[in-house]
C-alpha cells in the first residue's frame, strides 16, 4: 500500500464518518415527523390528498407489506409498459424500437426492486422518456421503499403492545420528499458543474481525426453470419470515419443512482464514462454518495431507539469488515498480474503515465486505489455501479466484491434494506449469546423467541439457496453456459457473481457473460423478485411480532448490545455465516483460479 493510497482511503473514511451524525440526525427527525419545513409540508399534505391517503391511519405489518407490494407491482407494470411502447412515445430522438419482452421484464423487476441490473446498453436501447419517467423515478421509489422497511423495523423494536408499524405511504413520501429529492438536487447541480451532461438533445456526430479500419463477419438479411464452404465466417472490411456521441438527461439519474444505492447508469460503461464521471472530484463524491445514506441510517437507528451507542456499534461493525477487505483488494491489485510479469511486461509505477500494478480494465485517470474503493463500496451496498472492469481484477481481489454481496449486503447494504439485514444478524447474534449463558435472548428490551428466530433464519437462508440453485442450473444447461465467453473457473465465477448480484439486488456484473438472453433475463428476473420480497416479508413479520411485545428491564444476564464485545461477536456471526454458506462455491471459482495462476506463473 502506497502513502498516496493510504491517504485516499483515510480521506474517504474521515469525510464519510463526519457526515454520518448530521445526516442521520436529520433523517431521524424526518421519520419521526419533527422536521417539516412549510413548503415541503404543503407538498406532503397535497400528495396525501391527491392519493387519497390518511396520514394518521397506521398499519399493522400485513397491511404495511401489502401496500409495499402493491406499490412496487404498479411501478413494475408502468416501467414495463414504457419500455415496450417507447417507439410510440415522445422524447425518443434516436427512434429506439420497443424493448424485447424478456428484457423489459428483467429491467422492470430490476429497477422497481433497487437492483438496477442492466442487461442492455442504455444509450442504444432506451429512450429519454424511459430513462427519466421509468428508471430515474424508480430509483427514487425503490430507495424510499427500502428506507420505509427499515423505519417499520425500528418501530417494531421501539413500540410496545401494539400492532401498528406506521403508515407505508407516509414513510415513502417523507423519505422521497425530505431526504432523497433534496440530496439528489444538490448533487445533480454539483455534477453538472463538473461536466456531467443534462439535456434532451439528439445524439451528436463527430468526425474522427484518423479513420479506423477493421474486419468483421458478414451478415445476411436475417442477421446470421455468412460462412464459406469450409464453415469459416466470411469477413468484410469496415471503415469508420465518424463517432456518435450520446446525449441525454444524465446528471439527474446519476445523482439518485448513487445516493439511493441504485447503480443503474445512463451509459453501458456506467461510471467509467466521462459523461457520468468526468473528474476526480465527481469520482470522490460519487463514491461517497454510495455509502452516505446507509452509513447515516445507523445513527438514525440509534436516535430512534433512544441509544445512539447502538447505532455506532452497528456502523463500526460494518467498517471493521469493509476497511480490511478494501485494503486487501488494493494490495492485491497493486501487486500486479504474474502472467504479465512472466511475459516480461513491466507493471512498475511510471510517473505521469501509470501508477503501477494490475491496470487492466481500469481508467488511468482513477487508478487502482479509486477503482478498488469503488468496487468494494458498490458491492458492500446494493449499488452495483462500476468505474472499472471487475472482470479484469485478479481472482482474489475479484472474490472480495463477490463475497461482500454473499454476506447478504449487510455491510452498509442498500439504503434501509442493508441495516434491516444487519438487524436480522443482530437477532441471530443475541440468540447465540443467549444460548451461551442459558437465558432467553433479548434485544433492546424485547425477548427474541422461536417465532423471531424462525423468521430470521428464513431470511438468512433464502438468499444462498436461491443463488446456489440458480447458479447450478445455469452451469449445467446449454442456455446457461452458451453465454460464457471465458470457459473454466473464470466462466463459473461470472455466473456465480451474476446470480449473487441478482439475488442480493446489487446489479453489478463481472462482465464476460452475455446476460441479454431470454434465459438470463427471465431466470434473473425471478432471482431479483425472490431476493427482494422473500426477504422483506419475514423482516416485517419480525417487526410486527416485536411491536406486540412488552419491553422488559435489563437484568444481570442481559447481554449489553452497545459494547465492543458485542461488536466483535456480531462481526464473527456475519463472517462465519457468509464463510460457511459460500466457501465451497468460492473454492470452485476465484480461489481455484488464483491458485492456478500462481502455479503457472508464480506469485
Amino acid at each position: 500500500m502506497t502513502a498516496n493510497g493510504t491517504f485516499q482511503i483515510v480521506l474517504y473514511l474521515v469525510v464519510l464518518i463526519a457526515l454520518v451524525k448530521p445526516l442521520g440526525w436529520y433523517m431521524a427527525r424526518v421519520y419521526e415527523g419533527k422536521l417539516r419545513t412549510p413548503i415541503l409540508r404543503h407538498i406532503e399534505t397535497f400528495t396525501y390528498r391527491l392519493a387519497g391517503v390518511s396520514p394518521d391511519s397506521e398499519m399493522n405489518w400485513k397491511r404495511y407489506l401489502s401496500a409495499m407490494l402493491l406499490f412496487n407491482l404498479l411501478g413494475m407494470m408502468i416501467l414495463y409498459a414504457l419500455a415496450r411502447l417507447q417507439l410510440h412515445l415522445p422524447f425518443n430522438p434516436q427512434h429506439f424500437s420497443a424493448v424485447a419482452p424478456d428484457l423489459a421484464f428483467n429491467t422492470a423487476t430490476s429497477f422497481a426492486t433497487n437492483t438496477n441490473w442492466q442487461a442492455y446498453a442504455g444509450e442504444s436501447t432506451l429512450s429519454y422518456l424511459t430513462q427519466m419517467l421509468g428508471l430515474t423515478v424508480q430509483n427514487f421509489l425503490s430507495a424510499a421503499t427500502g428506507m420505509a422497511l427499515l423505519i417499520a423495523m425500528i418501530r417494531g423494536l421501539v413500540r410496545q403492545e401494539t400492532t401498528n408499524l406506521g403508515n407505508f405511504w407516509v414513510d415513502m413520501v417523507r423519505g422521497t420528499l425530505y431526504v432523497l429529492i433534496p440530496l439528489s438536487l444538490i448533487f445533480s447541480l454539483v455534477l453538472v458543474s463538473q461536466g456531467v451532461i443534462q439535456n434532451l438533445a439528439p445524439y451528436k456526430t463527430a468526425s474522427l481525426i484518423a479513420t479506423v479500419k477493421y474486419e468483421q463477419a458478414k451478415l445476411d438479411d436475417a442477421g446470421q453470419v455468412i460462412k464459406d464452404s469450409h464453415d469459416v465466417p466470411v469477413m468484410e472490411a469496415k471503415v469508420v470515419t465518424e463517432q456518435v456521441i450520446p446525449m441525454g438527461p444524465v446528471a439527474s439519474q446519476i445523482a439518485i443512482k448513487q445516493l439511493g444505492t441504485n447503480g443503474g447508469g445512463f451509459f453501458n460503461v456506467n461510471s467509467a464514462h466521462p459523461f457520468e464521471n468526468p473528474t476526480p472530484l465527481t469520482n470522490f463524491l460519487e463514491m461517497l454518495a454510495i455509502l452516505l445514506i446507509p452509513a447515516a441510517l445507523c445513527y438514525t437507528f440509534g436516535m430512534m431507539v433512544r441509544d445512539t451507542k447502538q447505532g455506532w456499534v452497528i456502523l463500526f461493525a460494518m467498517l471493521f469488515i469493509y476497511v480490511p477487505l478494501t485494503i486487501g483488494t488494493i494490495s492485491i491489485e497493486q501487486s500486479g498480474n504474474p502472467a504479465l510479469s512472466k511475459l516480461g511486461i513491466s507493471q512498475a509505477a511510471m510517473p505521469n503515465i501509470s501508477p503501477g500494478g494490475n491496470m487492466e480494465g481500469k481508467e488511468t485517470r482513477f487508478g487502482i486505489v479509486n477503482s478498488a474503493i469503488w468496487a468494494t463500496a458498490t458491492t458492500a451496498t446494493s449499488n452495483g455501479s462500476v468505474n472499472t472492469m471487475l472482470d479484469s481484477f485478479m481472482p482474489l481481489s475479484g472474490l472480495v466484491p463477490l463475497w461482500l454481496m454473499q454476506l447478504g449486503e449487510v455491510v452498509f447494504g442498500g439504503v434501509g434494506s442493508g441495516l434491516s439485514g444487519m438487524l436480522i444478524f443482530i437477532i441471530l447474534t443475541v440468540f447465540i449469546a443467549g444460548l451461551m449463558v442459558g437465558r432467553t435472548p433479548e434485544y433492546l428490551g424485547k425477548k427474541i423467541e422461536p417465532y423471531e428466530m424462525k423468521m430470521a433464519s428464513f431470511t438468512v437462508l433464502i438468499m444462498p439457496l436461491v443463488v446456489l440453485v440458480m447458479t447450478a442450473v445455469a452451469v449445467v444447461t446449454h442456455v446457461g453456459i452458451n453465454s460464457i465467453s471465458n470457459p473454466g473457473t473464470h466462466g463459473y465465477s461470472e455466473i456465480l457473481y451474476a446470480f449473487s448480484s441478482l439475488t442480493n439486488n446489487n446489479g453489478s456484473a463481472f462482465a464476460g457473460l452475455n446476460a441479454n438472453t431470454p434465459f438470463y433475463n427471465i431466470w434473473g428476473g425471478i432471482a431479483i423478485l425472490i431476493g427482494r420480497y422473500w426477504y422483506a416479508i419475514p423482516t416485517l413479520a419480525i417487526a410486527g411480532s416485536l411491536a406486540r411485545k412488552k419491553a422488559i428491564p435489563s437484568g444481570a444476564g442481559t447481554l449489553p448490545t452497545n459494547t465492543f464485545l458485542f461488536l466483535v461477536l456480531l462481526i464473527g456471526v456475519v463472517i462465519v455465516v457468509g464463510a460457511l454458506t459460500f466457501f465451497p462455491a468460492l473454492a470452485l471459482g476465484p480461489i481455484v483460479e488464483q491458485l492456478t495462476l500462481w502455479n503457472q506463473y508464480g506469485s
